[in-house]
């Protein structure tokens, strides 16, 4: 399987050589934003892939509540809840993407990540936060950054 997830990473990473944004004639910023970070997340997937994480669930979603954890995976024995943030360097979203995730963000993704460990009955897993920001400046390759275990959580 790596090697199968390597060659995939190579065309994934050959496709997104000029960025990740790509504006469609008539598109809202909000539909670009939303395009590049669909972008970023198949990027982030095969670029974790590539590095031997083993997926169970993509865009985990709880009926009644807003937002999404974007990648839940195995690093090894580990179950890693990932977060995937894509900034392209816009006036819209300056700064760097690890910024994005705040305190609130935080919590949230906390409740999610128990919700799902509770119906999947994973007690017992040794599990943590880990969050891959990706930086795709138009015309060039995007740059990410890895950071396993990227926040502490309250049991």
């Amino acid at each position: 399987m790596p090697l199968f997830s390597r060659a995939v990473f190579s065309f994934v990473r050959f496709a997104a050589r000029r960025g990740l944004a790509e504006s469609q004639a008539g598109e809202s910023a909000k539909e670009n934003a939303r395009r590049t970070g669909i972008r970023g997340e198949t990027f982030a997937y095969w670029y974790l892939r590539r590095h031997g994480y083993v997926f169970v669930a993509r865009n985990y979603r709880i009926p009644d509540d807003k937002g999404e954890i974007d990648l839940v995976g195995y690093d090894g024995a580990v179950l890693a809840f990932v977060e995937v943030k894509t900034r392209s360097g816009t006036e819209e979203h300056p700064g760097q993407p690890e910024e994005a995730v705040t305190s609130g963000k935080r919590q949230h993704l906390e409740r999610m990540a128990k919700r799902f460990l509770a119906e999947r009955r994973a007690r017992g897993v040794s599990w943590r936060f880990d969050l891959v920001a990706i930086e795709s400046r138009a015309g060039r390759a995007p740059e990410v950054r890895l950071h396993k275990n990227a926040f502490a959580v309250k049991i």
